[in-house]
């Protein structure tokens, strides 16, 4: 009765949220046809040689719209709000300039770019109270844009992150990456798309990231406790991976994106097409990637490490005066495989299931199905659909932000050879998300915003495996968070209060492995019921100081809180992608985070450099570590080692460098470097339980790159760049009980190329070949899930092996006119 009572309470609470969430807007903004506009005009220009400058960027961040400047160098965007906001003005080749500008008073504005081979204040919008510069906030953020994200090879949008400073990867396979920020992962990450938190059951260890990596226009990272702005889960940080398109007003965009590796034989294109006329946004875009398995010169090719991918993206939108009203539905389909790494115990060779006479069994797996694009066995199949509602209101000279998403993740895994279409796990979740806040008025330089988000998640088991409990979760968050800015100096802070509901159901297998009841004759208690509420307090504290124009220095220090997630607390079950059996702890305790923050960065006419410093104290750290059983060996259960869910209390330090020197009078040239190191301890912990688990190696990277023919007639933003990663010995790792190893050093080299082609001072196409472990380096990376798939008998190394030698060839062909 009390587990009914509590259901109703959960269901009650959502269902008042999600009528705030739809009539608050309706309720605030009664009548916004008669909200104040006006428009914004002025001109562009050189500002060393006063030339007209066509096809620069004239943005409004927070408003999500803009246009390009003629081939004269005007400009005029109408349908503004007469109130002030952030303007950016963007090109390539120039310092971008980021303006607030009140428009109520303002009108017409005239700007002069300077060239530059940086730029040096990119904007940023990550949940703060409004968009701001970079260098003016004190959290550490990358900014990741489109131009790299094309420039470099990558199998998805994690792993192209992943080259960034104090970024790394959980990798299974070529296919799957979730993303690590200064040593945290998993759920400790928060991966924001379009404004909502992807929810694709992200506490498994091989459940990639369900997004499109081709629609991503830009990714910004944030480092350190973001529990602030987007609740529970994002103690380690936040990558906000922004897709909507910016589309000027009265244009019709598109383009055509291909890509070929090969290593892996990937094939991936992506088309899309949208247009803005009076206001009125739309866009449309389908993606597409095959991949056959990938190899190295250990393994050769890795049996079953193929995929493959879907997605499709649509948008529809109103941008006015009032604000804007955005209608974004996707649909992501992938079925990757599953790498076990089965071997003939003779030859080191993979072999793969078969069926021999009606049973099933094993053979070498040959040539052409190493290069075969179909799916292998096991793997899994993941639909991901998802709609979001965002709007931003105009309310004088506030705003008000609402954002309403549905996501459903089906996840399927087939590993039975004799029935291959019929699925064992299978794991349905649903999860709406809700977020409203609201921005007052700018006053004396001062920036404030509250509101409330939060989730609401129900996850069933429809297969005939498990692996957690059916679920239901209530999260809720209210926050408040302030900016204030005296002259050179820049104050942000704020508070948060989360509360989350966790109701895990009770699950009584028969002798068969069938769901019955209780009361059935021979049932077993598979999962018992449970339910666990959990409340915290989080905040921010910090500045940042612009000691000149071009040295700053920033601090901070934030709280962070984060509760325990269903694995954690309910698993009892072989998680097969990571060939573990998975017990969880429903005892466990929320994970609370001190994290102090240094940083101080220079910009000059020769030089380019940034030091990050952090430390953080979280107690109740949760992990997974390998059980002990009898005469000291691996605890197994159906096969597998078993693993289980402990906490303590951890220390993680370290930071990140990095330093991009240009010297004067050859701008063009850059030799960009930069190191990265974190050290992850248990406190009061004998030596084989000190370091913590999935901490990545320390990681210097230099790349040589020379930028050519920035202005040609034919060619134009060409480059060209040697480079190297070393990823140094990772010896301190958790030894305890066989649960990581030492991983050694290694060396990769990569060069790339690319040019825009113009014709007729048009844009035409774009051409990127990039070529990564130019020496064919045979490497694991410690973060590697594949590092632990058993033994070669045949060469007596452990696990398989990262990918070998690639090369990467893309071609885009962009689609641009005026709508008359």
């Amino acid at each position: 009765m009390n587990t009914s009572n509590q259901l109703k309470k959960m269901i009650k609470k959502i269902f008042l949220i999600s009528i705030i969430v739809l009539l608050l807007p309706f309720i605030v903004t009664a009548a916004p046809a008669d909200a104040a506009k006006t428009s914004f005009t002025g001109k562009v220009t050189d500002a060393k040689t006063g030339e007209s400058l066509p096809g620069v960027s004239i943005y409004f961040p927070d408003l999500m719209t803009g246009t390009v400047t003629d081939m004269n160098g005007n400009f005029k965007v109408d349908n503004l709000p007469a109130s002030k906001v952030m303007v950016q003005v963007r090109f390539i080749g120039y310092k971008l300039i980021a303006e607030n500008i009140d428009l109520s008073e303002v009108h017409e504005k005239n700007f002069a770019m300077n060239p530059s081979v940086t730029e040096i204040n990119e904007v940023v919008v990550t949940g703060l109270s409004k968009a701001a510069t970079q260098n003016r906030t004190p959290t550490p953020i990358e900014i990741v844009p489109k131009t790299k994200l094309l420039q470099n090879a990558s199998s998805n949008i994690i792993d192209a992150l992943a080259k960034e400073p104090g970024i790394s990867q959980v990798t299974t396979g070529a296919g799957i990456s979730k993303p690590v920020i200064r040593g945290l992962g998993f759920n400790r990450v928060v991966v924001v798309n379009d404004g909502i938190r992807q929810e694709g059951q992200q506490w498994g260890g091989e459940h990639g990231i369900e997004i499109d990596q081709y629609d991503v226009k830009r990714a910004e990272i944030l480092k350190g406790p973001a529990s602030l702005a987007y609740g529970s889960d994002a103690m380690a940080g936040v990558i906000n991976l922004i897709s909507e398109p910016q589309i000027p007003e009265d244009h019709l965009q598109g383009g055509v994106l291909t890509n070929y590796q090969t290593n892996n034989g990937l094939l991936g294109y992506s088309l899309h097409l949208g247009a803005n006329q009076n206001g009125l946004l739309w866009n449309l875009r389908y993606s597409n990637k095959r991949a056959h398995d990938y190899k190295n010169k250990y393994d050769g090719y890795v049996y079953d490490s193929r995929f493959k991918e879907d997605a499709l993206n649509g948008v529809i939108g109103l941008n006015k005066s009032w604000g804007y009203s955005h209608l974004i539905l996707s649909y992501y389909h992938m079925v990757p495989g599953i790498v076990e790494g089965e071997r003939d115990s003779l030859t080191g060779k993979f072999l793969k299931p078969v069926m021999v006479n009606g049973q099933p069994d094993e053979t070498l797996a040959t040539h052409s199905d190493f290069m075969s694009y179909k799916q292998g066995m096991p793997y899994q199949q993941i639909h991901h659909y998802k709609a979001i509602l965002k709007n931003n209101f105009v309310t004088g000279k506030g705003n008000l932000k609402t954002i309403f998403g549905f996501q459903q993740n089906n996840r399927q895994e087939y590993s039975d050879i004799a029935n291959p279409e019929q699925y064992g796990l299978y794991l349905k979740l649903n999860t709406l998300n809700y977020d409203v806040r609201y921005l007052l008025p700018e006053s004396n330089s001062m920036n404030i915003s509250f509101g409330v988000n939060g989730m609401f998640q129900h996850s069933m088991n429809k297969g005939t495996e498990y692996l957690v409990p059916d679920y239901h979760l209530f999260d809720a968050g209210v926050f408040v968070m302030a900016r204030k800015n005296i002259d050179h100096l820049d104050l942000s802070g704020g508070l948060r209060f989360d509360r989350r509901s966790e109701h895990g159901e009770s699950l009584y297998l028969n002798n068969a492995e069938e769901a019955v009841s209780s009361t059935a004759p021979g049932a077993t208690e598979r999962f018992p019921s449970f339910h666990s509420d959990f409340s915290g307090v989080s905040g921010s504290l910090g500045a940042t100081y612009q000691f000149s124009e071009s040295f700053y220095g920033k601090l901070n220090i934030s709280r962070g809180f984060r509760a325990p997630n269903i694995a954690e607390l309910g698993s009892n079950g072989v998680h097969e992608g990571t060939q573990k059996y998975e017990i969880g702890n429903p005892d466990l305790k929320p994970e609370n985070s001190w994290q102090f923050d240094l940083a101080t960065g220079l910009n000059t006419e020769h030089v380019s450099a940034e030091l990050d410093l952090f430390s953080n104290r979280i107690h109740n750290f949760i992990f997974s570590r390998k059980l002990n059983g009898f005469a000291s060996q691996d605890s197994i259960m159906d096969g597998v080692p078993a693993f289980k869910y402990v906490s303590g209390d951890a220390h993680l330090y370290g930071g990140e460098v990095h330093v991009d020197i240009h010297p004067h009078p050859l701008d063009w040239l850059h030799f960009e470097n930069s190191f990265s190191y974190v050290r992850g301890v248990q406190l009061n912990q004998p030596d084989s339980m000190k370091n913590l688990p999935l901490i990545p190696a320390p990681r210097f990277q230099s790349t040589l790159r020379a930028d050519i023919f920035p202005k040609g007639k034919t060619l134009r933003n060409g480059y060209i760049e040697f480079g190297l990663e070393h990823d140094f010995t990772q010896n301190k790792f958790y030894s305890a009980f066989g649960t990581e190893t030492r991983t050694p050093a290694y060396t990769l080299l990569h060069a790339g190329i690319g040019t825009d082609i113009y014709w007729n001072n048009k844009k035409r196409f774009s051409l990127w070949l990039q070529a990564d472990n130019l020496a064919d380096v045979a490497y694991q990376s410690h973060l590697s899930r594949l590092k632990y798939t058993g033994i070669n008998y045949a060469t007596g190394r452990e696990g398989v092996y990262n990918m070998g030698r690639n090369f990467s060839f893309k071609l885009q062909i962009p689609i641009d006119s005026k709508l008359r």
